[in-house]
């Protein structure tokens, strides 16, 4: 059997201790990983041979078997020793089974595991542990999440391949969009998340709603704000209109007198359900005319003289 020599391959010394050779691990496998090396052969195959490196030092029973034996570890027999092996100064290192936390997150496992049957046979058994969930941003208009309703969303996800190694696929799936839901809220699909170790469950996907710009309308939390724009004798003298809400146009009679950045309420035009639901407010945005012709500006002027209003009280 060729001699690997598993300290150089991971550019770690034989005295290294565990958590050295697991940061020499991660650093190369983000390096060599072929999900960033598409079509680069060289880059798997030295993946491959760092990831054997590790799966061997990390343990104490075999790396100390690896010590001994060499590559020839998992036999303990027949062993050719490499030119120059007994001058080597052997060390042993720290112990502990269980996945690197590089695979950890690449694939969602979790910690976990026994050896069973003997270093000539068996081999390393992950418990079953659960997938970690995962979250995706959707992004919903305002009239979408104020009527709720079924969506179809298309997401990328990583799975296993043929070959083992992590691969991005497509999938299409149906939601239920809750009527009223607001920016920031969570929808949970259970079981659509990272998919587990050794057999274990899914986790779940949360999708966080993002709610885009409207033309019309801002929000506050649950509440709904309408600019209204009014005219100043529309603002003096009073004026019923239609007013625009999620839910249909409205008629609203606005009261005379009314200052610009007073708030007046409709109720249960907001965002939520039930109980929670919020209010839509039209924010009284007086406006005068940016070009007047000869007749306005003197009835302006007029207005002006007769007038005993003043607005500033300093």
């Amino acid at each position: 059997m060729e001699y690997k020599d598993y300290y150089k391959l991971l550019g770690v010394s034989r005295s290294s201790s565990k958590e050295d050779i697991a940061k020499a691990f991660k650093k190369l496998a983000r390096k060599f990983h072929p999900d960033l090396n598409p079509n680069d052969k060289g880059a798997e195959d030295k993946f491959k041979e760092i990831n054997e490196a590790y799966e061997v030092l990390k343990d104490a029973k075999k790396r100390k078997l690896y010590d001994q034996f060499g590559s020839n570890w998992e036999h303990g027999q027949n062993f050719q020793p490499p030119p120059g092996y007994e001058n080597m100064q052997f060390g042993g290192g720290g112990g502990g089974g269980g996945f690197s936390d590089f695979f950890e997150t690449a694939f969602g496992g979790g910690r976990g595991g026994s050896f069973r049957g003997g270093f000539g046979g068996g081999g390393y058994q992950q418990r079953p542990r659960r997938g970690s969930d995962s979250e995706a941003t959707y992004e919903l208009t305002l009239d979408e999440a104020f009527k709720g309703g079924s969506k179809s969303v298309t997401l990328q996800e990583q799975t296993a391949g043929p070959d083992g190694f992590p691969r991005m696929t497509t999938k299409t799936l149906e939601i239920k969009v809750p009527v009223g839901i607001k920016d920031g809220q969570k929808i949970r699909l259970a079981g659509q998340g990272n998919p587990g170790m050794a057999g274990g469950a899914k986790g779940d996907l949360y999708l966080k709603i993002k709610l885009m710009p409207h033309s019309l309308f801002k929000v506050s939390d649950s509440d709904i704000i309408l600019d209204l724009p009014l005219a100043p004798w529309e603002a003096a003298l009073g004026v019923t209109l239609r007013i625009p809400t999620l839910d249909g146009a409205v008629e609203m009679k606005i009261p005379p007198g009314i200052g610009s950045g007073k708030k007046l309420r409709i109720k249960n035009k907001g965002l939520g359900s039930g109980a929670k639901r919020g209010d839509q407010f039209v924010r009284i945005m007086i406006q005068a005319p940016d070009r007047i012709s000869s007749d306005e500006r003197r009835l302006w002027e007029e207005l002006q003289e007769k007038s005993e209003f003043n607005p500033r009280n300093f």
